[in-house]
């Protein structure tokens, strides 16, 4: 081969006999084994059974620990306590002394937790800047809490692959383990929480029916509209997507926020309570409140609309008053079960009718409060959670929840993870019947770390897993593409948690997989698709396998695809470990999968993947934890490849070739350069920055999955190119006009630059799309452009996807071609209220019968006073 000169085709050429040559000298130890789908979904949901049941035990440790430590635990209002403040800890004052709270706490950067400085041995103690840190409430607590220093510890010598847990207190303050040193936002405040958090809500409350209804009279006007948007918001956010809504404002007539959404409920999912937050931004105050209409509207959506949580239902009055003979309405709509709570709000400094609204609230097993300023909102909205919780602490239901996706910030990186939580209750005598909640106890899981246990390579090149909830959204999806980039960060989209498998698997007309996965059922389904690859850029056909099941003990299920042609087989040949770990440590490989887990034990986490494959397979390191099955094939391929190392080192090639590459299912890659990085002219091509380029445990890089799809003998040419086009896309992110209130999702071209200050929301897009039809090998054709037209030719390369296109050039059609599709708005309004199949949450605590249905509260009407906590909630 080196006598003359190769031209990159030539080279590709000769590189497939060589690998088909030494594929046919090995034949002999192959060994061929049909994929069985089915079987393969229910090993990865045991798998994953058993994964998320380890988090599962480790949180009703924390429950049992943090209720045996309240139980002998006496209330000390003068108790003086120093703990760790997460904000405090290794902070000095002028003097150098430490401050208060504070002290010094070791802190060591762990691989296991992002790198972040942790400390493994120790808790530490967020508190929200709007509670004060030593209040004798925080002070108990933290004391109290102290018994789960041992128990965190504990649970992650148990499983390895714990991440943070943590108790949210119902006082404010938060215990997370292992401890860090918490920062502050850029105005030095902690605006964190935990008992704003979904698992903490979702945890500490049984699924909700809520109707919010705004006062929007005249009277409402300036800083009182302000509170009462922002106590909409603060509601809005304690929802989550077993939970619905809708938000109704009234003055001298009844005017529902989105008109679409008149007469109904809607899930209360991150896309739909940020459309509610957006429209209610645009309220305006006029004319006289008349809050008997509103509610009777309120009432009637409760009781006669079909859907819903079927758990909770509560109306939420947020009014600066109430002046109407509004009895005869809970007379004929809530008396005598009650079944509807209403909680009030009254909004602004004055106290007049304040008598009228209280009455309104404990009349209906409500809670009564009043917001006079900003600050006021947080505090008093969570109080509802306290009253809906109840039934369920008093029963001590200690149901085990899981959250929907969420984005979490950790170390500069966004992560998506799922949050396991379970509520802690009172367990003392004096304190059953009234139902005290002290918390609720979690931890994360990431949800790469759990799709690392369906591998992709066991899938073949165009197979997939991926997870969704029961009310069928997606949890996981490599389709999902859940960030946005504004500028240059990376941010979440709006929707990013709430994108329905039928917006990633469309192709899914009947919605027959989305019904049946909703449902918990294990199958299977047979589906033609257009997948596209590339980043939605280039579409293949193909003709998918799905198969599908439940993940018991959870509101996930699991879904698999396989390919035909694709994946439906696997091969493994007989190699010694000898023979493989030679042909590994000759030749230049990249490693881009996981083979062996290095960060379970704190002595792997130094290695690289092939210095702990290497150590694994001589012996060195015995108690490693690797993939065998993957092993065997990278071993396999790491033989079959080696002859390709002196092929490259020995010829002559033509100028133009930068690197020679070689990828195997594996993941293996061999690469040889033929110029330095100086003289290459695609430096980011097949380098560690370019995951899109390499194997990955999500993936097989754009240019093997393409080139799966020739036939044997052509050539695939892949041009990168950045703007090219797809074919639908729910979940797009278009600009919009800042002034507009449209209440629909747009159906938009994204053709036009994005200019600076433009405002981006969520957006259904549709593009053309190109596809060559192979047994057309020329043509011509015209497009007309107005009153011109321009004539064109095509014509196919042999043996290659080229297609060789001449254009006449006098003639711009660019201004006709990039018009903005238009969408029917009604046919938005359908797709936005539209109530897909989802499975309910199997537990509902709504009542108990120790709960009087009717409150007594103690108050002056002359003048303010505070009434007692007992008092005003019911």
């Amino acid at each position: 081969f080196n006598q003359c000169p190769l031209l990159p085709v030539q080279l590709l050429a000769v590189c497939v006999c060589l690998c088909e040559q030494k594929y046919k000298d090995i034949e002999p130890i192959v060994k061929m084994e049909e994929v069985n789908g089915m079987e393969l979904v229910k090993k990865f949901a045991e798998e994953m059974e058993n994964m998320l049941g380890r988090k599962m035990k480790s949180v009703k440790r924390m429950a049992e620990a943090a209720e045996d430590a309240d139980f002998y635990h006496e209330y000390n209002a003068t108790l003086e306590f120093d703990y760790y403040n997460s904000m405090m800890i290794n902070t000095v004052d002028e003097d150098g002394n430490n401050v208060e709270l504070g002290g010094e706490f070791a802190l060591e950067e762990n691989e296991h937790f992002n790198n972040l400085p942790v400390n493994t041995q120790q808790s530490v103690i967020q508190v929200p800047t709007n509670v004060y840190n030593k209040d004798p409430d925080i002070l108990n607590g933290v004391y109290m809490s102290e018994a789960l220093n041992e128990v965190f510890v504990s649970n992650f010598d148990k499983d390895p692959t714990l991440t943070w847990q943590y108790f949210g207190s119902s006082t404010g303050f938060f215990r997370l383990y292992p401890g860090i040193q918490w920062t502050p936002d850029e105005n030095g405040v902690v605006t964190f929480d935990a008992r704003n958090r979904n698992w903490y809500i979702q945890a500490a409350t049984s699924p909700k029916d809520i109707i919010i209804v705004v006062d929007t009279s005249g009277s409402m006007k300036g800083l009182r509209l302000t509170i009462a948007k922002h106590t909409i918001n603060t509601i809005l956010d304690t929802l989550g997507e077993n939970d619905f809504v809708n938000v109704i404002a009234y003055s001298d007539y009844v005017q529902y926020v989105e008109p679409c959404f008149k007469g109904t409920l809607v899930q209360a999912d991150l896309d739909n309570r940020e459309h509610f937050k957006l429209l209610v931004e645009g309220l305006h105050v006029k004319g006289e409140g008349k809050v008997k209409k509103a509610m009777k509207e309120a009432f009637r959506i409760l009781n006669e609309v079909r859907g819903g949580s079927l758990c909770n239902q509560a109306i939420m009055l947020i009014t600066d008053g109430a002046m109407e003979d509004f009895q005869q309405v809970f007379e004929e709509f809530n008396w005598p079960e009650r079944r509807v709570r209403v909680f009030t709000y009254l909004i602004g400094r004055e106290l007049t009718f304040a008598d009228n609204v209280k009455w309104i609230a404990c009349n209906n097993k409500g809670y009564y409060t009043h917001i006079s300023t900003l600050a006021d909102v947080q505090e008093n909205v969570m109080e509802y959670l306290h009253v809906l919780s109840r039934p369920m602490v008093i029963n001590h239901d200690h149901d085990i929840i899981w959250t929907e996706a969420y984005m979490d910030s950790v170390a500069q990186s966004l992560l998506l993870m799922t949050s396991v939580a379970m509520p802690v209750f009172s367990k003392k005598e004096e304190t059953l019947s009234h139902g005290i909640l002290l918390g609720v106890v979690g931890t994360d899981v990431p949800l790469k770390e759990l799709m690392r246990l369906a591998p992709r390579y066991k899938l073949g090149v165009h197979g997939y897993a991926f997870l969704n909830t029961n009310n069928g959204y997606i949890l996981s999806h490599p389709d999902l593409r859940p960030l946005y980039k504004e500028g240059k960060k990376l941010k979440p989209k709006p929707n990013y948690n709430s994108v329905d498998l039928s917006e990633v698997e469309w192709e899914d007309t009947e919605d027959t997989l989305r019904t049946a996965m909703v449902k918990g059922e294990t199958g299977t389904l047979s589906l033609d698709v257009r997948a596209t690859v590339d980043k939605g850029r280039r579409v293949v056909f193909l003709k998918n396998e799905y198969f599908y099941t439940t993940i018991n003990e959870t509101p996930f299920s699991l879904g698999l695809v396989l390919t035909r042609g694709h994946g439906k087989f696997i091969f493994t040949g007989n190699i010694s470990v000898e023979e493989g770990v030679s042909s590994l440590l000759s030749a230049v490989l990249i490693f881009s999968r996981t083979y062996c887990e290095t960060d379970i034990d704190p002595h792997h986490r130094k290695l690289t993947q092939l210095q702990a494959v290497v150590r694994y397979l001589t012996g060195k390191e015995p108690d490693l934890q690797c993939d065998e099955v993957l092993l065997r094939q990278t071993l396999f391929d790491a033989v079959v490849t080696a002859p390709m190392e002196a092929y490259w080192t020995a010829i002559l090639i033509d100028d133009g070739v930068e690197t020679a590459f070689m990828g195997s299912r594996s993941g293996l890659m061999r690469m040889f350069r033929y110029v330095g990085a100086e003289k290459r002219a695609a430096k980011k091509f097949l380098s560690a920055s370019d995951k899109d380029n390499l194997f990955t445990l999500d993936h097989f890089p754009v240019w093997y999955r393409r080139a799966a799809e020739n036939r044997p003998g052509r050539f695939l040419y892949y041009v990168p190119k950045e703007d090219m086009i797809s074919l639908y896309d729910y979940q797009a992110m278009c600009k919009v006009n800042p002034h507009s209130a449209s209440s629909a999702r747009p159906l938009l071209s994204v053709s036009s630059k994005k200019s600076k200050g433009d405002i981006l929301q969520p957006c259904d897009t549709e593009y053309p799309s190109f596809v060559y039809e192979p047994s057309i090998k020329e043509t011509n054709s015209v497009i007309k452009c107005g009153r011109c037209q321009k004539v064109f030719v095509i014509q196919q390369i042999p043996d290659s996807n080229l297609l060789l296109m001449v254009v006449q050039a006098d003639c711009d059609c660019s201004r006709f071609i990039l018009n903005s599709s238009s969408h029917n708005a009604s046919v938005k309004c359908d797709r936005m209220k539209s109530q897909k199949i989802r499975r309910r949450p199997e537990s509902c605590h709504t009542q108990h019968p120790s709960q009087p249905r009717v409150s007594l509260v103690l108050y002056s009407s002359t003048r303010a006073t505070k009434i007692p906590q007992q008092a005003k909630t019911s």
